[in-house]
């Protein structure tokens, strides 16, 4: 059976607001021809049924991507994370955005691979827990590309190391999506070399005495950035069972 195909596009720097509005544009033209599918008059013969979920007109993407400094919150987080005023933030050249994703509060800057899966899960499963173990498991199986043993922790999304050692937990890739009709859209933010000083300002992800790590500070030199999205989207690959497409 031939793999789905995945339309890659790396849109290197860009301002979190723009990137955002981006996917919604992905998500909305996904979730659109999904509508002309099922609103059509009932059957009166086999040409006229709905696509099968193998055939709906959706087109997947994948979308990497590094952004200026910024905190975003997620739909359900909570404020108080925030440890700095809106002055503070400013000063600091630092942006922040209410989100509709799924989490809490995380931070993204230069050197963190951002991804953003586009996904029509009804060609996959309808299964927004499997879609997060699995997007767990592409970062996973890439950190034991590095040697590092990738974990998760009970009750908390996103990829640990030591996560059931008290003191020595710590965070190195934040995950939180928001799906409509079964399309998804926002993704993972993987520490690779990022500046951690940052999360200093907020309580990552709501988690209270917790650490937040990069794969720098785990293998203690700096690592070849590009590199490491290759081992990204060959593990994405891998556990979607799918063919990514580059495009621009």
């Amino acid at each position: 059976m031939d793999k789905q195909q995945v339309i890659f596009r790396d849109l290197g720097n860009m301002d979190y607001k723009e990137a955002w509005d981006y996917q919604e544009s992905l998500l909305k033209e996904n979730t659109r021809r999904k509508s002309l599918v099922y609103s059509r008059e009932p059957a009166v013969n086999e040409n006229t049924l709905p696509a099968p979920d193998s055939e709906l007109p959706t087109q997947h993407y994948l979308l990497f991507v590094e952004h200026p400094p910024v905190y975003t919150l997620g739909k359900s987080g909570n404020i108080e994370n925030v440890l700095m005023s809106e002055k503070q933030l400013e000063e600091n050249g630092i942006q922040f955005f209410r989100t509709n994703r799924g989490g809490d509060i995380t931070f993204h800057g230069d050197q963190q691979i951002v991804g953003y899966p586009i996904l029509d899960l009804e060609k996959f499963y309808t299964d927004i827990g499997k879609y997060l173990r699995n997007l767990e498991e592409v970062i996973i199986t890439s950190l034991a590309d590095y040697g590092l043993k990738g974990a998760r922790s009970a009750g908390e999304t996103g990829v640990w190391l030591d996560p059931d050692v008290p003191g020595r937990e710590r965070k190195i890739c934040a995950m939180g999506v928001r799906t409509s009709r079964w399309i998804t859209m926002h993704g993972f933010a993987f520490n690779v070399n990022t500046d951690l000083s940052y999360f200093n300002n907020i309580i990552p992800c709501g988690i209270q005495n917790k650490q937040v790590t990069s794969l720098e500070k785990e293998l203690g030199k700096k690592i070849d950035f590009e590199a490491a999205k290759e081992v990204v989207k060959k593990n994405f690959e891998k556990v979607f069972e799918v063919e990514l497409l580059s495009s621009q």
